[in-house]
């Protein structure tokens, strides 16, 4: 048995996240399928679009992977600012304040992972 995902039948959001700047543009991986316990989207910023500065902490303490497939943007990272580019990853801890902006002149397209931290 296997699942298939087609991006032409999938249903998209858009959602302003943190605060920040516009809409992104969001689409859910195997949500109800998959028993990982992680949750996967693929996201699509456009250009000037931003996640907003935010943390995941003992509320609610997730440890996030983002993916880029398409794009630039410049991640924030505790205050840091780190260019990211097609085939970079990064990770951010629980408790950590981080964000995404756009700053390129196309999509910045991506897949995010996230899940409680053990």
């Amino acid at each position: 048995m296997y699942w298939i995902q087609k991006e032409k039948d999938d249903q998209k959001r858009s959602e302003q996240l943190h605060e920040g700047e516009g809409l992104i543009g969001r689409r859910a991986l195997f949500k109800s399928e998959s028993k990982l316990p992680v949750d996967m989207e693929i996201w699509e910023l456009a250009p000037g679009v931003s996640e907003g500065d935010h943390i995941h902490d003992k509320d609610r303490p997730l440890e996030e992977i983002y993916y880029i497939l398409e794009g630039e943007g410049i991640m924030t990272i505790e205050g840091e600012e780190i260019s990211v580019f097609e085939n970079d990853a990064v990770m951010v801890p629980p408790g950590v304040d981080h964000g995404l902006f756009n700053n390129g002149d196309k999509i910045l397209k991506l897949v995010i992972i996230w899940g409680n931290a053990i």
